[in-house]
C-alpha cells in the first residue's frame, strides 16, 4: 500500500481529486441553491476513485483530499456535510453535532474497512462528529455508485453536473424539493419548485 500511495502523490492524483471535488461542490451549490444550515449527504468510494471496484481498495489519502475539496466549499457557506458510511455500518452517517442537535446518536467509530475512508476522514476532521443511522438531507453527491437516496428528503431531483467524475469514479448529484400536493384546483408557490426556502 505504501508504494501505491507514493505513486498517487507522484502523479498528482491527490491534488486532482481535491480540485474536482471542489468543482463538483460549487456546481451543486449553484444548481441546488444551497444555503446556510442545509445538509448535503456524500457517499464516496475511494476504491472507485482510484480505478478499482467499490469496497476493494480503500484509500485514506484520497478520502482526505476529497474531503478538503468538498468541505472547503460547503463549510464557509454554513452548509453541513454528512458522510455516508459503507454497507458494513448499514450506511450510517457521520455529521457535525450542531447540524443535527436533536438527532438520535449511535455509537460507532468509522474505519477505512468498516465505515469507509471518506466517513473516517469526516470523523477525523469534524469538530464534534456524531454518527446517526439516518438523516434527511437537502442534496447529495454520490461518488462511485454508493447509493445515497435513502438519506435524501422527498422529493429527490437529479442534477447533472459538468464535473461528473472525481478521479475515475462517476459522480451523480441530486437536490430535493417540497412535494406538490393537491390536484387540478391547487395553486403552487413557484419559488418552491427549485428547493426549500431561506428564512432570514
Amino acid at each position: 500500500m505504501a508504494g501505491i500511495i507514493h505513486e498517487l502523490k507522484d502523479d498528482g492524483l491527490l491534488l486532482q481529486v481535491e480540485q474536482e471535488a471542489a468543482r463538483a461542490a460549487r456546481q451543486l451549490v449553484q444548481e441546488a441553491r444551497l444555503h446556510k444550515g442545509q445538509i448535503v449527504v456524500i457517499g464516496c468510494s475511494t476504491s472507485e476513485v482510484v480505478g478499482h471496484k467499490v469496497g476493494s481498495w480503500s484509500t485514506p489519502e484520497v478520502a482526505q483530499a476529497i474531503f478538503r475539496g468538498l468541505n472547503g466549499v460547503f463549510a464557509p457557506m454554513g452548509v453541513y456535510l454528512a458522510a455516508q458510511c459503507c454497507e458494513h455500518l448499514n450506511r450510517a452517517l457521520i455529521v457535525e453535532h450542531e447540524a443535527v442537535p436533536d438527532g438520535e446518536i449511535v455509537n460507532v467509530l468509522p474505519q477505512p474497512k468498516a465505515g469507509s475512508s471518506f466517513a473516517t476522514a469526516a470523523y477525523e476532521n469534524f469538530r464534534h462528529p456524531v454518527a446517526l443511522e439516518e438523516i434527511r438531507a437537502d442534496a447529495g453527491l454520490d461518488i462511485g455508485g454508493t447509493l445515497i437516496g435513502m438519506h435524501l428528503k422527498k422529493v429527490a431531483v437529479p442534477v447533472r453536473l459538468e464535473q461528473n467524475h472525481i478521479g475515475q469514479a462517476i459522480v451523480l448529484a441530486a437536490r430535493t424539493r417540497p412535494k406538490f400536493i393537491g390536484g387540478d384546483r391547487a395553486i403552487y408557490d413557484e419559488a418552491l419548485k427549485n428547493g426549500y426556502p431561506t428564512f432570514e
